[in-house]
């Protein structure tokens, strides 16, 4: 006689305006995936998704009816509506926290960070979202201690994933949590992706801001981006802005939000990338190219600002190919 399967917890997948809804069926089949992977201490995990309407959240689908809610964790998806044209969701917002007040582990993915945010419960605590969207988190929310950094973060009763797609990361990292580290791996092989990621630093973009509204430094910007490649010092900048280096230093944080030399290998590190993904060069030329005279250093800082040292980005996102030679 077949053993009877184990609930082990119960995951609510919340449904609001706008959330990326692949993110819901694909969390509810790697749930039901990991169910298969369990091996003789059959175990599973039930899965509910709830919708948000305009005053209430109600269930609208489960995967194993017939015995009432008891929500471990609930998860608040991606958006596919960028930030700033999220409209609130109160609702959504009040039944979370009335989740977390019954010991539910509240989750977040991506922009459902900003859902998350409503509820006040991450005022004072550490929080990532998707790299692109962290600063405009920061504004509507500024205690929210933002480590954008992060592709899945754990505080315990609160967890949050980076990217668009993070849902994978952190759907794996509840499987690991309540099926163990065996299911986790086997899951992921059987659906072809890579166990949880620790970083966003190797996908995040350098963006420079130009349209903040302060010319002098706008001019300080594009000689840094025109000159990377050769020695920049401060005295060139404060040239170039026409002010004395205390000000520069205050205006230059500002408005970009980075020292001048924190701007200045930034932009280094991003033409390096470049380099790295559509070229073959060496690592010591393409270094030499963009700024640096010791590769060495160049290492040290690319690691730094990326996470991983140069030959592994190339080997992860390398799109150049060694040209075939014909027979002579």
């Amino acid at each position: 006689m077949a053993q009877k399967a184990e609930q082990v917890a119960e995951i609510g997948l919340l449904i609001y305006p706008g959330c990326q809804l692949a993110a819901i069926y694909g969390l509810t089949d790697l749930f039901r995936v990991a169910a298969e992977w369990t091996g003789d201490n059959a175990r599973y995990i039930r899965v509910s998704h709830w919708e948000a309407t305009a005053d209430d959240v109600i269930c609208i689908w489960d995967s194993h009816p017939g015995s009432p809610h008891r929500l471990s964790h609930a998860i608040a998806p991606p958006s596919i509506i960028m930030p700033e044209r999220m409209a609130p969701a109160p609702a959504a917002a009040a039944w979370l926290r009335n989740q977390h007040d019954q010991g539910t582990v509240l989750c977040s993915v991506c922009a459902g960070a900003f859902v998350l945010a409503e509820t006040g419960l991450i005022d004072g605590r550490r929080a990532t979202t998707h790299w692109a969207f962290a600063e405009q988190l920061a504004k509507r929310f500024p205690s929210v201690r933002l480590a954008e950094e992060h592709m899945v973060l754990d505080e315990g009763d609160i967890v949050t994933a980076g990217g668009i797609l993070a849902w994978a990361d952190l759907g794996l990292t509840l499987v690991e949590r309540l099926l163990g580290p065996a299911t986790m791996l086997s899951t992921a092989r059987f659906l072809l992706i890579d166990p949880p990621r620790g970083s966003q630093r190797p996908f995040a973009q350098f963006i420079p801001r130009f349209d903040h509204g302060d010319d002098a430094i706008r001019k300080a910007q594009h000689f840094i981006h025109a000159h990377a490649h050769e020695p920049v010092s401060m005295a060139d900048l404060h040239d170039v802005a026409g002010m004395t280096e205390r000000t520069l230093l205050r205006r230059f944080k500002a408005a970009t939000h980075h020292r001048p030399n924190e701007y200045l290998q930034l932009v280094r590190i991003a033409k390096a990338r470049e380099l790295l993904e559509r070229t073959l060069l060496p690592v010591d030329r393409i270094a030499w190219d963009v700024g640096y005279s010791d590769p060495a250093a160049f290492r040290k800082t690319f690691q730094k600002l990326v996470g991983i040292r140069p030959a592994e980005y190339r080997a992860r996102f390398g799109t150049a190919s060694v040209p075939h030679v014909e027979a002579g």
